[in-house]
């Protein structure tokens, strides 16, 4: 099994630190991963992608790709700009996006090589309540690794919350691993 991840979101959004998060998780679930940032000079709010390759093997496979099995999106607003179509999803992938369930998601938005699972969660909601909002802007990322761990199955919730109160430890920790429990039990799977 070789899993590939593409989080896309907006600098200041915990995109790269998701990334690194993951791998942590991932080794927990006694799997190898790989997490990278691609980003510019840009600053705050400025398109920023991380790449996630997960596997049960070694990884020998490096560098960045185009096509994944799994795409994360952040920011719903870069679906509206179209620059998450640069992004393939691979048949059987899935998407997990930070949109609202409420609100209608449109396909052609997205670009699906087949079938693919479609998961939504209101992470901006679920930050913006716990308080994880850093210059103004919440910070999502914690709330959408609960969200993979429900839609894909790869790594349980239990690994991640462990992953992540390692990762930034003590108070703050404890607040983005209860994020993560939430957005985990409130992603959905929807029909577009």
């Amino acid at each position: 099994m070789l899993l590939e991840t593409i989080i896309y979101g907006r600098g200041g959004q915990g995109g790269v630190t998701a990334g690194n998060i993951l791998v942590l998780a991932a080794m927990y679930e006694n799997l190898y991963g790989q997490s990278f940032p691609f980003f510019g000079a840009e600053r705050r709010g400025a398109p920023v992608t991380a790449f996630v390759r997960i596997s049960d093997k070694p990884i020998l496979r490096h560098g960045m790709f185009s096509e994944a099995d799994i795409l994360i999106v952040l920011d719903s607003r870069l679906l509206d700009i179209g620059v998450v179509k640069n992004i393939r999803v691979r048949d059987k992938g899935f998407v997990i996006v930070n949109y609202p369930p409420e609100k209608d998601l449109k396909r052609d938005k997205l670009n699906l090589a087949g079938e693919s699972s479609i998961y939504v969660v209101d992470a901006t909601r679920i930050a913006m309540e716990n308080k994880l909002v850093v210059a103004g802007w919440p910070v999502v990322n914690t709330c959408i690794l609960g969200a993979f761990s429900k839609a894909t199955g790869v790594i349980k919730i239990d690994n991640v919350i462990k992953a992540i109160k390692e990762y930034f430890g003590g108070k703050i920790g404890e607040i983005n691993a209860k994020a993560a429990r939430e957005a985990y039990d409130k992603t959905v799977r929807i029909e577009v």
